[in-house]
């Protein structure tokens, strides 16, 4: 008698997620596992294989549900456990806590502005990482989770809000148990944001000494850096030296160089980067835009051709228009509109496209959105990053082959982020999929309509639960936390 499965795909191009050449088969799956990859040598070949639902992919890419490998969505898995604007995308699992701030661990009765970015109420917020992984099971996402710690909210905790200073060695030491603690619990890594004020007066050696349970624990170091801009290499620098001396994995976060006098540098970062290679484990994310977005800074303003306005919590009205319309209004310089508007956020045009192609293509480049989903007026990267590589960068601008595209959203993702049996259609692995039409995927989020589901994402599928089908959320959510102990090697 045969296996009768809970699902079978059939007639699927698989792209499965480790950059070799695509293939016809059809796919079966028990419970939450592939259980079977059944390759044709012609379509139409029958299988054999029976389900209790079927799918027929005939004319669709079958490819790992994508990793969103840099995200802010800590809090949103709670307040809006849907996650439409992940999952209409093709994403199955997002890793939080990036830039320096997490929900976790900390404690405060008045939100820091930086916090604000995952987070507008601080009963989102969570005393360690344990507690945070409980309320977002008991919220039951639509996709799996996996997250970074905050050296930002480290400091927080350790700190208070003297923060323009470095820390002290006991206050050291209070920040590094803290972390032990959170990776013993299953965060899998530290992630740092020097260049924000919470921690802009940290050493490298503060940072290189908080860091040193990652080594033990298996855990990694993500960093957005403390420049971008002109001292980008130094801040390189500065980030290497703290993963070697943690002993730790090392992710550039949302690689970039940032304003004018710093367009075409990616032919200098490239190259150190892959020289620093060759003595460490060196990797970076990067999204799909010439524009970046986070809270809104008077010394980010002179970067940037043109800035946005996302969310102020001091004046109504005002997401989604250029700061220089605003300041004209009001008849103000754009730095005093933007005191007048903080706390807030904005987009900043700061970055060259051939920068941006320059990074995309990188063999160590994976793809994050860097999306930050309680924006009033996000960026368009939030609903748009994966379709937009595979449609804009892959098929229309040919910029590498699409098993390639897939790969640096899915296998080398979980590589990296060490996701056991994540990234990959093969036999054993969690039936986290994506069918996709690869020649009608494409975003159609803007920066003026930035929150509109892509095209050409067909079927989601997260630990073998159809989550998306046909353009629409099913309103079935199965994901998980995916915690350091269960992932690690």
């Amino acid at each position: 008698m045969k296996t009768r499965y809970d699902l079978v795909i059939r007639n699927g191009e698989v792209i499965d997620g480790s950059g070799q050449p695509r293939f016809l088969a059809d796919i079966a799956i028990l419970g939450d596992r592939i259980l079977v990859v059944a390759r044709r040598n012609t379509p139409g070949e029958p299988a054999g294989l029976i389900g209790e639902r079927e799918i027929d992919a005939t004319g669709l890419i079958v490819a790992p549900g994508f990793i969103d490998v840099h995200t802010h969505d800590d809090t949103a898995l709670i307040s809006n456990p849907g996650m439409t604007m992940k999952t209409s995308q093709g994403v199955t699992t997002v890793v939080c806590g990036n830039c320096g701030a997490s929900a976790a661990p900390v404690s405060v009765s008045r939100l820091p502005a930086l916090l604000s970015l995952i987070a507008k109420d601080t009963a989102l917020l969570a005393p360690d990482f344990a507690t945070l992984a409980a309320r977002v099971e008991a919220a039951q996402p639509a996709v799996n989770s996996a997250f970074l710690i905050g050296h930002s909210t480290l400091r927080f905790a350790a700190m208070g809000e003297d923060l323009e200073r470095p820390a002290r060695d006991d206050e050291i030491e209070h920040m590094r148990t803290l972390l032990q603690t959170c990776l013993e619990q299953g965060a899998i890594g530290l992630s740092s944001g020097l260049y924000y004020p919470p921690a802009a007066a940290a050493t490298t050696d503060e940072v290189a000494r908080v860091a040193e349970p990652l080594g033990r624990l298996g855990g990694l170091y993500t960093a957005h850096m403390r420049h971008e801009s002109e001292l980008i290499l130094d801040s390189l620098d500065e980030t290497f030296e703290i993963g070697r001396r943690a002993g730790a994995p090392v992710i550039v976060s949302h690689h970039k160089c940032s304003g004018r006098n710093n367009f075409g540098r990616m032919r200098e970062t490239l190259p150190k980067i892959d020289a620093a290679r060759e003595k460490q484990d060196i990797a970076f994310d990067v999204y799909p835009y010439i524009a970046s977005s986070t809270v809104l800074m008077r010394d980010r303003i002179d970067l940037a051709e043109k800035v946005l306005v996302t969310w102020s919590d001091a004046v109504e009205g005002v997401a989604g228009r250029d700061l220089r319309d605003i300041a004209a209004e009001w008849g103000v310089t754009v730095y005093e509109a933007a005191d007048r508007l903080e706390p807030a956020g904005a987009i900043y045009f700061t970055m060259h496209e051939s920068d941006v192609q320059a990074a995309l293509s990188h063999p160590a480049a994976m793809v994050g959105s860097d999306g930050l989903p309680l924006d009033s007026h996000p960026h368009p990267r939030l609903w748009g990053t994966f379709p937009r590589v595979l449609g804009h960068y892959c098929r229309d601008l040919k910029l590498f082959p699409l098993e390639d595209a897939v790969h640096r959203m899915t296998g080398l993702s979980a590589q990296r982020f060490k996701l056991r049996d994540r990234g990959a259609v093969r036999e054993g692995a969690f039936a986290d999929l994506c069918l996709f039409d690869a020649a009608t995927v494409i975003d159609t989020a803007t920066f003026a309509q930035p929150a509109t589901p892509a095209r050409g994402i067909d079927t989601v599928i997260v630990n073998g639960v159809v989550t998306w089908q046909q353009g629409a959320a099913t309103g079935l959510r199965a994901g998980r936390v995916l915690r350091r102990e269960a992932i690690a090697e």
